[in-house]
């Protein structure tokens, strides 16, 4: 014990005695470490916002009626020898109406599913709108307001008015930014509605929808499902889609295939309606690994070299160390805990600038009409960074350390002092 504590007091003499290249040692592992957690911290925050903008607003499955030729045609129900060959052109697909037939038992036994968080139906009409003279056409999709910010966070789109307009008002309707722009609108004002039969209806703008997809804010509104159907002209059993929202994201393929084999809809899970942003993410993370982890290697080669000249230049203590009985693994032992202190140093100094870095990154104001529910720059804290970079540094220091220890380990002191 004796031993180590005289070990511990001359490796601290080291260290003092040359301040400065303590001190880039110390920095080499400071800028490693807190720009490891720095690029971390912001790049992940970043794909985690770009993943809840899609994720959050798409539903895990959504079920529709696919309209499609009919894969088995009349001509192959007659003549369906081994031997024939039948070879029809222009087929047309049949005919089939938009709604799904019996939604509401569907909807009713998905909300059941232990499997599911939630399901919600939409009544999605094609109309005109007109504001004077100007007509525009779009889309006018009807909720259940309750269910659609309860599962999607659908109150976070909107930038002006109330969400709760569709509920206290029937003829409310929560309009897309781009077609408020473009017809001059504003909450309060009134809008007129033509379906596609010519019907017309007023309803008043109960708040300003923005997604931060252009092509999507300047065709589509929401409104109640009671009024989208009324503007149809149908009743309240016409169901357009259903969205459903599961519990575990990675049921949503094979609860897809299940809904497709029971009932006789389409059902499209998330992952391949978003296979390209998948493939995307998958890459922004990949890249966000490769560069922090470059950095941090870099680090430790810089560390290395310091200490390994550090050593050099301690030839003649080492010398003198052994040929007053110290051991090899003695003076091993001592660089090893030199190049820990500098790696504790430079782990606590570079978790303090990742930190705090993160904290002024996370307050720069950052608005922009693409994303209109973001006020600053995404920043993710998450603790595992901060672990993986004490971890390295000490990994890193100790492996700095111990290889050029292991030469100070095997130096014969004789033959240093005899060429001094």
């Amino acid at each position: 014990m004796s031993n180590f504590l005289i070990i511990l007091d001359i490796s601290k003499t080291h260290l003092f005695a040359k301040k400065k290249q303590t001190a880039v040692a110390a920095l080499g592992v400071t800028f490693g470490i807190g720009m490891f957690i720095i690029m971390m911290s912001f790049m992940t925050g970043l794909n985690e916002l770009l993943d809840g903008l899609v994720l959050n607003r798409t539903p895990h499955v959504q079920i529709y009626n696919k309209i499609e030729p009919t894969v088995t045609q009349p001509i192959d129900r007659y003549l369906n020898a081994a031997n024939q060959l039948n070879h029809i052109e222009s087929v047309k697909p049949k005919s089939r109406l938009e709604r799904i037939h019996n939604a509401l038992p569907i909807l009713s036994e998905l909300k059941k599913n232990d499997k599911v968080k939630g399901a919600t139906p939409q009544t999605t009409c094609k109309v005109f709108y007109r504001a004077g003279t100007n007509n525009l056409n779009g889309i006018i999709n009807g909720i259940e307001v309750n269910e659609e910010v309860r599962l999607f966070n659908f109150k976070e789109y909107i930038v002006e008015g109330d969400v709760n307009s569709l509920i206290k008002k029937k003829n409310s309707i929560l309009l897309g930014s781009g077609i408020a722009k473009n017809l001059s609108l504003r909450v309060g004002d009134k809008i007129q509605v033509s379906n596609t039969n010519g019907a017309n209806f007023s309803l008043t703008i109960g708040g300003i929808y923005q997604s931060g997809l252009a092509d999507v804010d300047d065709i589509q509104s929401y409104v109640n499902l009671k009024m989208a159907q009324q503007i149809l002209g149908v009743g309240g059993n016409y169901i357009s889609r259903i969205h459903v929202k599961l519990i575990d994201l990675e049921d949503a393929v094979p609860f897809s295939r299940v809904i497709e084999n029971i009932y006789d809809v389409k059902a499209m899970d998330i992952k391949t309606a978003n296979a390209q942003f998948d493939t995307g993410s998958d890459i922004r993370t990949l890249i966000s690994y490769a560069v922090s982890i470059t950095l941090l290697i870099v680090a430790g080669f810089g560390i290395y070299n310091i200490l390994n000249m550090f050593i050099y230049e301690k030839m003649n203590d080492i010398a003198i160390l052994k040929a007053t009985g110290f051991t090899g693994t003695d003076v091993m032992l001592m660089f090893i805990v030199q190049a820990l202190a500098i790696g504790i140093m430079g782990a606590a100094l570079g978790l303090s600038l990742g930190y705090g870095v993160s904290v002024i990154i996370d307050n720069i104001p950052f608005n922009t009409e693409a994303l209109p529910t973001i006020k600053t720059y995404p920043i993710n804290y998450d603790p595992l960074f901060y672990l993986t970079g004490i971890v390295f540094a000490l990994i890193s220091t100790f492996l700095a350390g111990y290889l050029p220890a292991r030469k100070a380990r095997n130096i014969d002191p004789v033959e240093i002092i005899r060429g001094q």
